[in-house]
């Protein structure tokens, strides 16, 4: 329960700081995580980006300010609520109310409310969901890295779907293919030599690492790539069902959803901050995931 009480003081902030500038590393410091990893939890919970929440909340504000008859002038509640010109606020109020300040002030003009949000148990289906507890000792990857920032923008590649994408094209992900070793023994013989770990060492608030990575033995040559050493860790592995290639995104977006929402409230363990890898294997000719997660008992 103390997740859940967690992520509300970080909403709690965050609505008392909406006519104000809110910090996100503040929020995240009450969530008792880093920034990146708030706003990538808050995400995969509740299907919109933090951002956007903020967005929502502030625009649903401003309507009500201005349906309600006060005397401000739309100036005024512009910059009440963050934006530093009427021209800025009105095209974000038309984006998402489909209607100008102005005529939010008529009497019957529609406008849309997105409420608070509020992080809580509910019940769901009996859906089992398969998971596996396992400590393993450190053990070293290599592969290529990048640097991305949260909100996906700066330079290309701005996402690891991104870099993905460019290194498979490039032959970058046969390159490393041809360096990994064999798969280490704590490992599924259903994996493949190529795979991703995320936020193994702190790149800033807002920005995180991303490796395409293979296991390194004693003997490997590294020249050219990143190398990280993974510290020994408690792992919650949570394994897909083998699915074709057009689920792969529907699947592991599943995966995260139901760890952030259904296990991780519940289990009686905390995530550490820092390293997860997603794991790509075949089971009976079909594509298979592994999401390992750190975490320990608090």
């Amino acid at each position: 329960m103390e997740w859940l009480e967690r992520m509300n003081r970080a909403i709690d902030y965050i609505e008392t700081n909406l006519t104000e500038e809110i910090e996100l590393e503040e929020a995240a410091r009450m969530a008792c995580c880093s920034s990146y990893s708030f706003q990538r939890m808050f995400s995969f919970i509740t299907d919109v980006t933090l951002a956007e929440y903020i967005r929502r909340r502030r625009l649903t504000l401003a309507a009500l300010e201005l349906q309600n008859g006060g005397s401000e002038k739309v100036i005024d509640v512009a910059l009440k609520y963050g934006y530093g010109s009427p021209v800025s606020f009105a095209r974000a109020f038309h984006a998402l109310h489909g209607i100008t300040p102005a005529m939010a002030r008529q009497e019957g003009a529609a406008l849309k409310a997105y409420p608070r949000l509020s992080f809580l148990i509910t019940i769901k289906g009996a859906e089992a969901m398969n998971y596996r507890i396992e400590t393993k000792e450190s053990f070293e990857v290599f592969g290529i890295e990048g640097v991305f920032r949260v909100d996906g923008s700066g330079e290309a590649p701005q996402t690891p779907a991104k870099l993905w994408e460019q290194s498979l094209a490039n032959g970058e992900v046969k390159r490393l293919e041809g360096h990994a070793g064999h798969l280490p023994s704590f490992v599924s013989r259903d994996l493949h030599s190529v795979h991703a770990v995320c936020s193994y060492r702190n790149t800033g608030p807002d920005t995180f690492p991303y490796m395409l990575f293979a296991f390194k033995e004693e003997d490997t040559n590294t020249d050219g790539y990143a190398t990280m050493t993974i510290p020994a860790h408690t792992w919650a592995i949570f394994p897909s069902e083998p699915h074709p290639w057009d689920r792969f995104d529907e699947t592991i977006e599943k995966l995260y959803k139901r760890f952030y929402t259904e296990w991780l409230p519940t289990a009686g363990y905390e995530q550490v901050e820092g390293v997860e890898f997603e794991m790509y294997g075949t089971k009976s000719g079909l594509n298979y995931i592994e999401l390992w997660f750190a975490v320990r008992k608090p």
